[in-house]
């Protein structure tokens, strides 16, 4: 089985439609394909479409941002029902706390010289969700920055000029929206979080807990050490497994659909649970 269960569309950050995504899944010749579109599910449908015009296996899916311990952690709904009330008033909660944080961040870059942001990033958005990764992309198109590692490390976190904290649910109510939408819940590549892995095997520790359903194993930049331990962890917690690569289609991105290693433990893996 070939999956990618990580992906973005033009909906929140990525730059392709959901479409245009469905096809580079085909030509990647993957057998399964999710689109999880940063709190929205706006391209599920289109997407839902497409792969069944091509015959490609398609799972609903998103991607919830929240709070653990004071940091933002993404989780991945996977199997969603996209008409679940539940699950879509908790997705207008995050939109609006992105589109605050969006004209924050625009004052923040004011403050210090930078005019125009809030415009400039909605255009590079084309109209749709506007994220740090639209601010982080004008700022590189602007030239302030040369990449996203350092956009970010300058600009958009901490205390930096558009350093906006966000108040998310805890992911015990962001597992229970996606839950009530019968779907699985999935903590998003374990490893970006910048936690040293006591910290992180704490936060599985509490997704376990709160009765969270899987970890996303393998994604695009996961090294063999990172998947051997992810593999081990889903053992430990009795997690199911999940896979993708976390692609957006960015030119100064080299992630690519499909281009991910594979599950070390097929038997746990997410498509046998939905």
């Amino acid at each position: 089985m070939k999956a990618d269960l990580h992906n973005h569309s033009f909906y929140s950050d990525g730059v392709l439609s959901p479409k245009e995504l469905v096809m580079l899944a085909s030509k990647a010749s993957c057998d399964m394909f999710s689109l999880t579109d940063h709190d929205t599910t706006e391209g599920v449908i289109e997407a839902k479409s497409q792969a069944e015009k091509i015959d490609l296996s398609f799972i609903s899916g998103v991607e919830i941002s929240a709070f653990w311990k004071n940091s933002t952690i993404h989780i991945v709904g996977l199997g969603i029902d996209i008409n679940s009330d539940f699950l879509q008033s908790g997705l207008d909660f995050n939109k609006s706390l992105r589109k605050d944080r969006a004209e924050k961040i625009a004052i923040g870059l004011l403050r210090c010289g930078i005019k125009d942001a809030l415009e400039k990033a909605q255009n590079i958005s084309g109209g749709h969700m506007l994220t740090r990764t639209h601010f982080a992309q004008m700022l590189i198109q602007e030239g302030y920055c040369k990449d996203m590692k350092s956009v970010f490390r300058r600009y958009l976190i901490g205390k930096k000029p558009g350093g906006v904290s966000v108040e998310w649910k805890s992911f015990d109510e962001v597992i229970n929206w996606i839950q009530s939408a019968g779907g699985k819940a999935f903590i998003a590549h374990p490893f970006r979080y910048g936690m040293t892995r006591t910290k992180i095997r704490q936060m599985l520790i509490d997704f376990k807990k709160a009765k969270g359903d899987g970890i996303e194993v393998v994604n695009a930049n996961s090294s063999e050490d990172e998947i051997a331990l992810g593999n081990q962890w889903s053992i430990e917690f009795d997690f199911i497994s999940s896979c993708g690569s976390d692609f957006h289609g960015w030119p100064n991105q080299r992630i690519k659909i499909g281009d991910i290693k594979e599950l070390p433990n097929p038997g746990k893996a997410v498509w046998s649970y939905l």
